[in-house]
């Protein structure tokens, strides 16, 4: 008697799990996913599974390809070309954030006061982050002549010397520099720009009261309270700084000889011009992790200051 009636539930269960699937339909949202899913995993997904998988293996176009496993990863270390991209990447990321930080935030504390035609004068200052990269490069290669430059004759006019610009290894990189500080102060300066518009109008009230200077007002009050912009605006430019390609290949191809390589111009050397392919891709994997690594490190960075400020709040 108890087999039969177990045998019962079994026999009902299973009826209403089959009445259950029937009447289960998908979401109704999934017509709208699917195409922005099929977009990201051909543009974005399957690019890179490609990538990391070719870097295991010797693949130069033309030749088959052979898996080589991490050969192309140990190779890295020992060719000097890469060694020497990697250094002329973080340099120029340095000081490619450095400077547009300290110049976008004194333009921001400078347009934030009221003054006569301040609105026109924005838009004057924001016009170098409208062109596009090239247009920029092909101008300023222009202005870089060392014989036809009007660079070097503002600096005749002055009685400095004449420089070599981007002709010369020493001053190549700090030509390409100042650049892409010229294109992407007007960033900065819009991101601190918004964090001044937020600030409470206390703080300053009471320190005009005590007396204190513009520079201690600066220093104590303001700088302290636009720091999380600041983040915002060093991590962006970190990242796009780290893969800068257009400006700088279209001005110097890496040149003079291999002085501003940076490694997004060494990995299209070697996929484009020399057609290792799987070497490439590995220099492609290591410069994301680096990307990756990098932010991870500024976002470490502005969690810990957050707590700390937390704590001290407490």
């Amino acid at each position: 008697m108890s087999s039969l009636a177990e045998s019962t539930k079994v026999v009902a269960g299973d009826s209403v799990a089959d009445e259950r699937l029937k009447e289960w339909r998908p979401p109704s949202y999934w017509p709208f996913v699917l195409p922005a899913l099929i977009v990201v995993v051909a543009i974005i997904i399957f690019p890179w599974v490609f990538t990391v998988w070719m870097s295991f293996n010797e693949w130069k176009v033309g030749t088959p390809t052979a898996f080589v496993g991490l050969s192309n990863y140990l190779r890295l270390p020992n060719d000097p070309r890469f060694v020497e991209s990697v250094w002329h990447t973080l340099v120029y990321t340095v000081f490619s954030v450095i400077l547009p930080l300290i110049l976008g935030t004194f333009a921001a504390v400078v347009f934030h006061n009221r003054f006569p035609m301040r609105g026109f004068l924005r838009g004057i200052f924001i016009l170098p982050m409208m062109a596009t990269p090239v247009a920029i490069a092909l101008i300023w290669t222009m202005m870089f002549h060392p014989q036809l430059g009007i660079l070097n004759y503002l600096l005749t006019l002055v009685g400095l010397p004449k420089s070599l610009w981007v002709f010369h290894p020493n001053t190549v990189i700090p030509s390409l520099v100042m650049v892409e500080t010229w294109q992407w102060t007007p960033l900065v300066m819009l991101i601190v720009l918004g964090g001044l518009a937020a600030l409470p109008t206390e703080p300053y009230e009471s320190a005009m009261i005590d007396g204190a200077s513009v520079w201690q007002i600066f220093r104590h009050i303001t700088l302290p309270l636009i720091t999380p912009f600041l983040f915002i605006a060093g991590m962006i430019r970190m990242i796009d700084a780290l893969k800068s390609f257009d400006i700088i290949f279209a001005i110097t191809q890496g040149g003079p000889g291999s002085t501003s390589e940076t490694i997004n111009i060494y990995l299209y050397s070697v996929a484009f011009v020399y057609y290792d392919v799987g070497y490439g891709s590995a220099i492609a994997v290591v410069f994301f992790v680096l990307i990756v690594l990098l932010a991870a490190l500024m976002i470490y960075v502005r969690k810990r200051m957050h707590w700390a400020e937390t704590g001290g709040a407490a």
